[in-house]
């Protein structure tokens, strides 16, 4: 009977949030690194690269709820992160509202615009849902060259969103005396955003809706037949993917302070794909996961492209490949090696010593 007790005991920790000492201990780790890195690593480079990075990760859990956890295969994810990014160039910049208002108002807009594509996907799933999606990449690169007055055309756009929540200002942070870089400021404050936006996808995940979201995942027909609504659940979930891609598409644009119509193409969208299936599908840690791990691999081969045999640093130079096509490359080599020999991603490589240890001295 105690034994029992333990075992029921120990499956409703593994349910709550921090609820066994190793989360709450790596909990405690996360705090103590989120508020002294800054402090240690000063230099501009890597606080960018870890911003962007951080950016990316926002991203990335929102496409994993509707890829991972709902199974809608999607390669739009850059349409609506671009949304996001000239909303936050004309809520905050031209019309001058808080972070917090043009957060929610870049969010409201890609919500819609989610839920206006949402309906069309009812019917579609697997590879015919990713070619449809793929279509917005193309038709959002036309509305960005073409809007003017909105994008600002092939030309692009100033993003002048402010970063302030209050008295706080990210952009120049003074707290207790001590002044800070911006990119010091935007590390507390992205990060920050990473925390709460991981921190409700998870809490929904493990409520109702979140398992009606993997019940449709596993089999839409047998869900309808247990009173899920599939299709809801399927135009919630686009919604709420786009509304998160828009947000980090807005903090992209805040932060970069210029954005243009280059950088919402397929390649971002391919990207994102790879963080999410690196990372682990189906799984809101393995999202940030993956984002640290493909996310920061732009900025670093950029940096250290001349150290790279082969690499081509300029028109007409030496190497047979450029830093953006080794890019595409990479992406593409890590969706293979990753679906072939580990679908479960860094995520399923970090469950496994888990459970191995968790085992020990047992396991063999």
């Amino acid at each position: 009977m105690g034994a029992h007790r333990n075992v029921t005991r120990g499956y409703a920790d593994e349910l709550r949030l921090f609820g066994t000492p190793l989360a709450r201990t790596g909990l405690a780790a996360l705090v103590v690194v989120f508020l002294v890195l800054p402090t240690v690593v000063q230099n501009d480079f890597w606080l960018s690269v870890l911003i962007y990075v951080g950016i990316t990760a926002i991203g990335a859990i929102g496409l994993n709820l509707l890829t991972g956890y709902c199974g809608q295969i999607s390669l739009g994810h850059a349409f609506f992160i671009g949304a996001g990014a000239y909303a936050a160039a004309r809520v905050g910049g031209e019309i001058g509202l808080p972070l917090p208002l043009w957060l929610l108002a870049a969010a409201a807009i890609g919500a819609a615009l989610g839920g206006l594509i949402g309906p069309f996907t009812l019917r579609l799933r697997g590879h015919y849902l990713a070619i449809v999606t793929l279509g917005l990449v193309f038709i959002g690169e036309h509305l960005w060259r073409n809007l003017t007055d909105l994008t600002g055309g092939n030309s692009g756009t100033p993003v002048t969103a402010g970063a302030s929540i209050g008295p706080v200002d990210f952009n120049s942070l003074n707290l207790f005396g001590e002044s800070y870089s911006r990119n010091q400021g935007w590390f507390w404050l992205v990060w920050g955003l990473v925390a709460l936006v991981a921190l409700l996808a998870k809490n929904l995940v493990r409520t109702r809706p979140g398992r009606a979201l993997q019940a449709v995942r596993d089999r839409d027909q047998a869900a309808e037949v247990i009173g899920v609504r599939a299709g809801q659940y399927k135009i919630g979930a686009f919604m709420l993917s786009s509304a998160i891609a828009a947000m980090a598409g807005a903090l992209f644009g805040s932060y970069q302070q210029f954005v243009s119509p280059d950088e919402w193409n397929l390649l971002l969208s391919i990207q994102y794909i790879a963080i999410v299936i690196v990372g682990g599908l189906g799984t809101i840690f393995g999202a940030v996961l993956g984002a640290i791990f493909v996310g920061a691999l732009p900025a670093l081969i950029d940096r250290y492209s001349e150290a790279i045999p082969g690499v081509q640093t300029s028109v007409g130079g030496e190497g047979f490949i450029s830093v953006f096509a080794l890019n595409q490359a990479l992406f593409g080599l890590l969706i293979v090696l990753f679906l072939v020999f580990e679908p479960r991603g860094l995520a399923g490589i970090w469950l496994r010593i888990k459970a191995y240890f968790k085992a020990w001295p047992f396991s063999y």
